[in-house]
């Protein structure tokens, strides 16, 4: 049995990853991973420079920088492709979609949160550099960093929503469960187009550890594949243990695990490949976050030939037969 380190990037990635490592997939490939931490981006891309971590779950944003100065890192796979975002408002505010939200206040919280609010806001036709809209992150972030002034992330914070409901801002983007614990406190949950995206939890690593620990990797996607396989297929199963560990955004009534059992298994991507259209957003984030960026090609950071071999081996139709 080998020991893979696989720390996430955000706890809501466990709503997933509970359930593949409780399936016994990871195990029935011959991998014991290790998942249930949480890693910062720069801890992330320190740890697989150095090898201290194996793969990491997320860092979708700074890695394309990090190329284009020289690092290795690579994503070998993807679990989703868009954010199935809602917009969350007070009943009372006369918004009722997104055209309603020029010259208002978003909150968001996070660096790729952000990120992902500016492009949507833009494709939408409000850009934040002519101030259509503003944005206002919980979190004091350096300009150019990913990653909260140390300590903020676990310091208590109020939800988003709380700020919308309080008159702190005029809307929020929320994805369930959080959508769902706003809108049975009273707030006004709007349905919206997803953005594409790399998003959830993708499968990050260096060349130098695929290149030398082939079978490992092979194993640990073949783990991952017939855990996604296991949550779409076995749904009662899946949901008693979203209920059971899933506590990271909240307990979680069956009503909110029936929601968010049902968001993930649509979106969750069985063969692991990511979109162009998600990885082009993304891209765009990189470029805003950090310019050295532009000096590479962003396909160049993605290598999908170990799961395209195993989508041609006929592996992943056969969990669905």
């Amino acid at each position: 049995m080998d020991h893979v380190s696989f720390p996430y990037r955000a706890s809501a990635h466990l709503s997933v990853l509970h359930v593949i490592a409780e399936s016994g997939s990871w195990e029935k490939h011959g991998v014991e991973v290790d998942y249930d931490r949480r890693i910062s981006s720069t801890e992330s891309h320190a740890n697989i420079t150095s090898g201290a971590v194996d793969f990491v779950g997320g860092n979708h944003v700074s890695p394309y920088g990090h190329v284009a100065r020289g690092s290795d890192w690579v994503y070998i796979g993807q679990t989703i492709n868009a954010v199935n975002h809602r917009l969350c408002v007070t009943p009372d505010s006369g918004i009722s979609g997104m055209s309603d939200l020029k010259e208002k206040k978003i909150v968001t919280r996070g660096s790729h949160p952000e990120l992902n609010d500016w492009l949507f806001l833009k494709q939408n036709g409000l850009d934040v550099d002519r101030d259509d809209i503003e944005i206002i992150n919980q979190l004091n972030i350096p300009k150019g960093e990913m990653d909260a002034v140390e300590g903020e992330e676990s310091a208590y914070r109020d939800e988003k929503w709380e700020w919308v409901r309080t008159g702190k801002a005029d809307a929020t983007f929320l994805t369930p469960p959080k959508s769902i614990q706003a809108g049975n406190m009273g707030m006004k949950i709007i349905e919206i187009d997803p953005l594409p995206m790399i998003h959830f939890t993708t499968l990050s690593t260096s060349r130098k550890f695929v290149e030398s620990h082939p079978d490992v990797v092979e194993r640990f996607l073949k783990g991952l594949m017939e855990g996604i396989a296991f949550f779409k297929q076995e749904p009662e199963k899946t949901k008693k243990i979203i209920k059971a560990r899933h506590t990271s955004e909240g307990l979680l009534d069956d009503g909110m695990v029936e929601i968010v059992y049902n968001e993930l298994a649509d979106a969750l991507e069985p063969k692991l490949y990511p979109t162009l259209a998600a990885i082009d957003n993304v891209y765009q984030e990189a470029l805003r976050q950090d310019k050295e960026a532009a000096t590479i090609n962003p396909l160049s950071v993605w290598d999908l030939h170990y799961v395209k071999r195993l989508d041609d081996s006929g592996f992943v139709d056969s969990l669905y037969k």
